[in-house]
């Protein structure tokens, strides 16, 4: 079975526009870890105090540390002074890198994914084909010019997958996460290629 980077020449000569399913998969879980958490944002003083007390510990002292935030600084804002909006986002980076690293180290992150063993099920947004040359739906491995329905969301109940997708995500790993996909949609039979590349990916219950 192809790759999808060896599928996706055959999609640009359709002028096709998308994207790896690997890399629109690893995007999905990013935007789920960074939608969790302290709903406060960084701009209030609410939000920005929640996330200080969240970075207490030494390791997110060591985090706020690498992105500028010096207990000195701190110091002087427990005393009343006010942080700029570039300290206030420093705050909110140092917050989401721990968080991530938090729930990828304690299995939150895995256990949400595995969904008591169910499995969350995966919304493939196909690749866009607006451009494609006389409104065929034609791609690598699908016939040619032949029309298939290849335009169509299609929806699979991702199982066993998701301690390597984790694994995959917290190393930045896009080919292991490439090989992955393409387990994924190996099932969708001779149209598995029309999905190697995809517009979006959306994970749900």
């Amino acid at each position: 079975m192809a790759g999808a980077s060896e599928l996706w020449p055959g999609w640009q000569q359709f002028g096709a526009q998308g994207k790896k399913g690997a890399e629109a998969l690893m995007a999905e879980v990013d935007r789920i870890v960074r939608e969790g958490g302290i709903a406060s944002p960084a701009t209030t003083t609410r939000g920005l105090n929640a996330r200080l007390r969240y970075l207490s510990s030494p390791a997110g002292q060591e985090a706020l540390r690498t992105h500028g935030v010096s207990p000195r600084l701190l110091r002087s804002w427990k005393a009343g002074g006010h942080p700029s909006a570039a300290k206030r986002d420093a705050v909110e980076k140092a917050y989401q890198e721990r968080r991530r690293a938090n729930l990828i180290r304690s299995g939150a992150l895995v256990r949400l994914l595995n969904n008591d063993g169910q499995g969350r099920r995966i919304e493939i947004y196909p690749v866009d084909q607006s451009h494609v040359l006389g409104g065929y739906s034609a791609g690598p491995g699908t016939g040619g010019r032949a029309r298939h329905n290849v335009d169509q969301v299609r929806s699979i109940q991702g199982r066993y997958i998701w301690d390597d997708v984790v694994a995959a995500y917290a190393d930045g790993d896009v080919n292991t996460m490439d090989d992955i996909w393409l387990d994924v949609i190996q099932d969708m039979d001779s149209m598995y290629a029309a999905y190697a590349y995809v517009s979006s990916i959306s994970i749900g219950a």
